[in-house]
């Protein structure tokens, strides 16, 4: 087999959050990883969806159930991950939700809830792979932020999502930073407008299409996009990466 023939995480282990939904992000980066040989670690609060989910991959991967605003539980799965395949190679920190929400609206709950997952739940998790992978002084940490973070606000999400991916992108870089030492990196991707569920229905398909044709590459995101993205930080691609931030949004935030 060619290099360039050659599956890029052949013998790996990933674990995925928010890896459920049928048209989301991190569904199509668990098919991209197995496809390149990851066994996969699907995480999601339904445990019945993402069973399914990791069922539609094959035999050598897992579904598991998992609140990641919930400490205990982020600990729990990774065990389960651990004596499941004995290592934890890449964890894509995917979950989060989003709320429409003006500045004055943005209620303590609202801020909890939004913040919680995907903010606190990056770092919990990121805090239970991280001493397996100085314990095999590798790995590769993928922080999914957003280009809300980045230019306050973008289609949808309000002010609290814009800065809970905005700390997805600091808490990154101070990973980066502590633990390059030990072999591991970490990167953060800033989507754009992608089309998937994850606006709940704020946006029509339509609507998105026709904003995406005002981009420079006139087009509205896919999924696999951003798993594309995702393979390249989590493989030997990318070796030399760390404390990154790659933008996939078809040129509609240029910095």
């Amino acid at each position: 087999m060619s290099d360039a023939a050659r599956p890029l995480l052949q013998g790996r282990v990933a674990v995925i959050t928010g890896a459920s939904r049928a048209r989301g992000i991190g569904l199509a980066t668990a098919r991209l990883f197995a496809r390149h040989g990851a066994r996969v670690a699907l995480l999601d609060l339904d445990e019945g969806q993402v069973q399914a989910a990791a069922e539609s991959l094959g035999d050598e991967h897992i579904g598991i159930g998992c609140d990641v605003r919930d400490a205990g539980a982020c600990k729990a799965a990774v065990a389960r991950v651990q004596q499941w395949a004995g290592r934890i190679d890449v964890l894509v920190n995917n979950a989060a939700i989003t709320q429409k929400r003006d500045v004055l609206d943005v209620s303590a709950e609202d801020f909890e809830q939004v913040v919680g997952i995907a903010l606190r739940g990056t770092l919990q998790m990121s805090q239970c792979v991280i001493p397996t992978m100085v314990d095999q002084r590798s790995g590769s940490i993928i922080c999914i932020s957003s280009m809300s973070a980045q230019q306050g606000g973008g289609v949808f999400g309000g002010s609290h999502y814009c800065a809970a991916k905005a700390g997805v992108l600091g808490l990154m870089r101070a990973i980066a930073k502590e633990l390059g030492p030990q072999g591991i990196r970490a990167n953060a991707i800033t989507p754009g407008l992608i089309m998937t569920d994850f606006s709940r229905g704020a946006n029509s398909d339509d609507n998105k299409h026709a904003l995406g044709k005002t981009f420079p590459l006139g087009r509205v995101g896919q999924p696999k996009d951003i798993a594309g993205a995702c393979l390249y930080l989590a493989s030997d691609l990318s070796s030399f990466v760390t404390g990154a931030t790659l933008d996939v949004n078809g040129g509609a935030y240029m910095r």
